[in-house]
C-alpha cells in the first residue's frame, strides 16, 4: 500500500516539473536582468527597443556566464574582457565594459528589430557567425546602420537618442527594488456574521431561527423552525390475535 502511494506521489511531482520547466524556459532572459540590475538608459519604442543595465563591480565574462547559466543562448561570442554578445530568440544582448568605470559592466538588451535597423552587420561579423547574421539581417536586407553599442553611442549614433529612464520606462523595466504596500484586515469579535458571503450575486435575504411562539413571529426566508416539545401519548386497549388460514 505504501509503495502505491509513493508511486502516485512521484507521478504528481514529475507532472508538476513537466509543467514548470517549459514555463521557466519560455521566460525571456531580459526578465532575469531586470530583477538583478538597475536600469541605466532607454532608447527606442514599440518593437525597436534598447535597455541598458549596469552590473557594478562585475567583469564582462562574469556577467555573461551568469546569463548563460540562466538561459543558454542561440550563439555566444568568444570570451572577452571588453565586449561580448549573446543571441537569443527575440533579443540580442551586448555585454560591454562601462566607459565611465572599467570596474562596472553594461548590459544592453536590444530587440532584434532594433539591431536590424541600427547596427552595422560588418561590425557584428567579428563576433557572430555568418549564419546567425544572415538570419538576423535577412540576408543583407538590413544591417546598414552604424551603431556599435551604448558605450560608443556618441560616436556611432542610433536613430533615436538615449535618455535616462522615466517613470513609464521603470514600469516597463522595473529596477531591483520595488516598494509595495498592503493592508491587513482583522475581523472583530463583534463583527456581524451576516456580512460573510454578502458579495454581488447574493439575494440579500435574511433568515431567522424560530424556537417557538405563534406563526406570526416567523419571517420570510427563515432557515429553520424548531418544533415544540410535547410528551408522547400512550394509549391502552385490548385486542386479539387470529391465525391466518
Amino acid at each position: 500500500m505504501m509503495s502505491k502511494k509513493w508511486w502516485l506521489h512521484s507521478i504528481k511531482i514529475l507532472l508538476l516539473i513537466s509543467f514548470i520547466v517549459p514555463m521557466l524556459a519560455a521566460c525571456a532572459i531580459s526578465d532575469t536582468v531586470k530583477e538583478q540590475y538597475p536600469l541605466e538608459s532607454v532608447n527606442g519604442s514599440g518593437n525597436q527597443t534598447s535597455y541598458v543595465y549596469r552590473a557594478a563591480d562585475q567583469t564582462v565574462p562574469e556577467v555573461a556566464k551568469q546569463l548563460v547559466d540562466k538561459k543558454k543562448p542561440e550563439q555566444q561570442s568568444a570570451e572577452s574582457t571588453e565586449r561580448m554578445f549573446l543571441v537569443y530568440n527575440d533579443e540580442v544582448i551586448q555585454i560591454q565594459q562601462a566607459p565611465d568605470d572599467p570596474a562596472d559592466t553594461l548590459i544592453e538588451i536590444d530587440s532584434k528589430e532594433y539591431v536590424r535597423n541600427n547596427y552595422s552587420s560588418s561590425f557584428l561579423q567579428g563576433y557572430l557567425l555568418a549564419s546567425v547574421l544572415n538570419d538576423l539581417f535577412d540576408h543583407g536586407r538590413y544591417g546598414k546602420g552604424t551603431y556599435r553599442g551604448y558605450s560608443s553611442k556618441d560616436t556611432y549614433k542610433p536613430k533615436t537618442t538615449y535618455h535616462a529612464p522615466t517613470a513609464q520606462d521603470l514600469k516597463k523595466a522595473p529596477p531591483v527594488t520595488v516598494n509595495r504596500t498592503g493592508t491587513i484586515f482583522k475581523r472583530s469579535k463583534n463583527a456581524d456574521s451576516s456580512a460573510v458571503g454578502s458579495g454581488s450575486g447574493s439575494s440579500g435575504s435574511t433568515g431567522k431561527v424560530v424556537t417557538g411562539g405563534s406563526s406570526s413571529s416567523k419571517k420570510s426566508g427563515s432557515v429553520f423552525t424548531k418544533p415544540k416539545k410535547s410528551t408522547p401519548k400512550i394509549r391502552k386497549g385490548s385486542g386479539r390475535i387470529s391465525r391466518r388460514r
